[in-house]
């Protein structure tokens, strides 16, 4: 059982999901949602919550539309990814920030304050969602200190919400 607490979920109307749909599709260049689906909408505490088809693929931290790590999966991006060595893969999956020096590609375009996407070398798959805190060049440029700030990961509370 996940100890998140979700409150005051409602439906999206078909407009709020389109323009949700078009931000996240800037952001990471797949479409989130597929056309007819239902999309609810829940408070948490930390983000708000998006259930597409009753399963929790999305977020809205500080009033950005993302895909949660289970969204990732199903929609494998291009864009907004940091990609870590596999000497990261073990702290990031338990939620620790990305350290610059793990980082070794970065999408040249990401800015800090963006949310991005983090995957491993080796296979390619999506880890955590954090908030950029510097760069994607500076990034590329493996500078010491934190570069990403966790907010979602692997096995934490919003991946168990949906295994109850």
């Amino acid at each position: 059982m996940s100890d998140i607490r979700v409150r005051k979920r409602r439906r999206l109307r078909e407009k709020e999901v389109k323009a949700l749909a078009e931000e996240m599709a800037n952001t990471l260049g797949v479409e989130p949602f597929r056309p007819g689906e239902p999309v609810d909408r829940a408070e948490s505490t930390d983000f708000d919550i998006l259930f597409i088809n009753n399963i929790a693929e999305g977020l809205v931290y500080n009033g950005k539309a993302f895909l949660t790590v289970r969204g990732l999966l199903r929609s494998r991006p291009e864009r907004a990814s940091v990609t870590v060595d596999m000497g990261a893969v073990p702290f990031v999956t338990k939620g620790a920030d990305v350290m610059g020096p793990g980082i070794v590609d970065a999408d040249p375009d990401l800015q800090p304050g963006d949310i991005v996407w983090v995957k491993d070398i080796n296979n390619g798959v999506p880890l955590a969602v954090g908030e950029a805190l510097i760069s994607g060049p500076q990034m590329r440029e493996r500078s010491p200190g934190k570069a990403i700030k966790s907010i979602h990961h692997v096995a934490d509370k919003l991946w168990k919400l949906n295994e109850d």
